[in-house]
């Protein structure tokens, strides 16, 4: 299968999140993959979150409910441990729609709301720092 470039970050939709054009940084540092998420309750077993928050341009306001999530212990670049909830969605990115497991996190102090890791870009994308919006480019033509 040939790997497709990406650049240093692009826009890409969350069709299941009624989320599109959101920025994410591509970060090969990073192993697992991350969007910004408010409000996050946990309770009788059902996952209640909304993504963004109200300062972000695309907020929507929809609460979202998961039943099937997990929790994870992700170690930052500061060595500290964080529990996360980590949920399976669908990221839209060059005209392709794929899976991909997302933590949810607080980033409202990031510029980019979600951040690609290693776990989602192996064996699909080689990234190329020079480049930028490479699939939304793609999307606009």
């Amino acid at each position: 299968m040939e790997k497709i470039t990406i650049g240093r970050f692009d826009k890409a939709d969350f069709p299941d999140l009624h989320l599109e054009d959101i920025a994410i940084k591509v970060d090969t540092g990073a192993y697992t993959s991350s969007i910004h998420c408010d409000h996050i309750v946990e309770e009788k077993g059902i996952l209640k979150c909304t993504f963004l928050d109200e300062e972000h341009p695309l907020y929507n306001g929809r609460t979202f409910r998961f039943k099937d999530y997990d929790v994870v212990f992700v170690k930052s670049s500061n060595g500290i441990v964080q529990k996360r909830y980590q949920i399976q969605t669908t990221i839209t990115l060059f005209g392709k729609n794929r899976k991909i497991s997302l933590s949810l996190s607080a980033r409202q102090e990031m510029r980019f709301p979600v951040l690609l890791g290693r776990k989602f870009i192996t064996r699909k994308f080689v990234v190329d720092t020079e480049y930028y919006d490479l699939s939304f480019k793609k999307k606009q033509e």
